[in-house]
């Protein structure tokens, strides 16, 4: 891409932001504290990253306390960070680097050497390229943008980078198009738009807003998913036979249960028919409680003999 069209999409750029973003101005935290926040504010909102911040000032003693708390209790400070595991774990890692580097946590040293030295030194740190152009642009008094994820997309979506230079993760010439002093007014609003694309890539506001900058960028906007062809759909159409062979065998199976169940029904009557047999032996004992009773009855008889004889 030809320098003079990015430089036209940067100034454009600018120009339409104003009118929908403000900027947070000079970060005049210590270099130590900058990169904590730079760690958070990548790829996150202003406002998400200054809340996630204040949370460490407040729940934690100090930085070496915040340096030995795990990753998994670090992201739970940052529940309102779009990546919060991500976050918590460029946070610990730069603690961890620096205090095992130099012991200690003050890096104010940084700012009356060589630009470059304390560039790498802070590189060496572990920290990404976002974080090291805030340290530079906000602490070191250079001239970087800021660049993440977020901003590559973005400017990729305005046709200011190539597939080849978003795979670099590289935005050429955007530093010298932007001039010095308008550096931390740009890249605060650029960077809220770019983010707000990120967490809302279908929102018409922003494609609006986009559209304004650069009118060919719809033909590089993220598509839906809905909106690709779905060839899977024919497949159930052929399968559509098979449910009659299955209630047909529902049926066959149906049949046969009923054969079976016939038997079923013989054994119950036969079994009905049992008892009444027992029944019949049942009228034996009747006869034999009828003997009983007239056995018993004879004495009487004897009893009216006497009776007779007493005239005599």
């Amino acid at each position: 891409m030809a320098a003079a069209n990015r430089a036209n999409v940067f100034t454009a750029c600018h120009k339409v932001i104003k009118k929908h973003y403000t900027t947070a101005g000079p970060d005049k935290r210590s270099i130590l504290e900058q990169l904590v926040f730079a760690a958070i504010l990548e790829n996150a909102p202003h406002k998400v990253a200054e809340e996630c911040y204040g949370m460490l000032q407040s729940e934690y003693f100090d930085w070496n306390e915040v340096r030995v708390t795990s990753v998994p209790e670090l992201s739970e400070m940052f529940a309102k960070h779009p990546i919060s595991d991500v976050a918590a774990s460029r946070v610990k890692t730069l603690l961890q680097n620096i205090f095992e580097a130099i012991y200690t946590y003050d890096l104010e040293g940084l700012k009356k050497g060589n630009q470059g030295k304390a560039v790498a030194s802070i590189e060496k740190y572990g920290a990404t390229p976002f974080v090291v152009g805030y340290v530079t642009q906000h602490g070191l008094g250079g001239h970087s943008i800021p660049v993440d994820r977020a901003l590559l997309n973005l400017m990729f979506v305005l046709g200011a980078i190539t597939d080849k230079e978003l795979e670099k993760q590289t935005i050429p010439g955007m530093e010298r198009a932007v001039p010095k002093t308008k550096g931390v007014e740009f890249s605060d609003m650029v960077h809220e738009l770019a983010v707000d694309f990120q967490n809302a890539p279908f929102s018409k506001k922003i494609r609006d807003l986009l559209l304004e900058i650069s009118p060919d960028a719809k033909s590089r906007f993220p598509k839906r998913v809905s909106e690709e062809p779905a060839p899977a759909k024919e497949e159930p159409a052929k399968q559509a036979p098979a449910p009659e062979a299955t209630t047909k065998k529902k049926s066959t199976s149906a049949k046969e249960t009923t054969k079976k169940a016939a038997p079923t029904k013989a054994a119950k009557s036969t079994k009905s028919t049992a008892p009444k047999k027992k029944t019949a032996k049942a009228e034996p004992t009747k006869k034999k409680a009828t003997k009983s009773t007239t056995k018993k009855a004879a004495p009487k008889k004897t009893s009216t003999r006497i009776t007779k004889k007493k005239p005599k």
